[in-house]
């Protein structure tokens, strides 16, 4: 296995590391927050509104924005380790 192949190998587990940590946060603030914990968090209001509630309706998809640029940012920090950044 050449060299380039290793790098190109390791740099694909590493991103497949970060996909797997990051769809997990969103699984766990979409599923968890928004149907399985809703009823321990509607006890918690936020603009009048009960938590669970917001976590259902527009807190999983601000989790979802927010995780994308923590991607782009450790994507792009990857790819300068690995000298992919061309």
């Amino acid at each position: 296995m050449s060299d380039k192949q290793k790098h190109a190998t390791a740099y694909w587990k590493e991103n497949l590391k970060y996909l797997l940590i990051l769809l997990s946060i969103w699984f766990a603030v979409s599923y968890g927050a928004g149907i399985l914990f809703k009823d321990t968090l509607n006890e918690i209001k936020v603009g009048g509104f009960p938590l669970g509630f917001w976590f259902a309706q527009q807190g999983s998809i601000y989790v979802f924005v927010i995780l994308i640029f923590v991607y782009v940012r450790l994507m792009n920090r990857l790819d300068k380790k690995y000298g992919f950044d061309d």
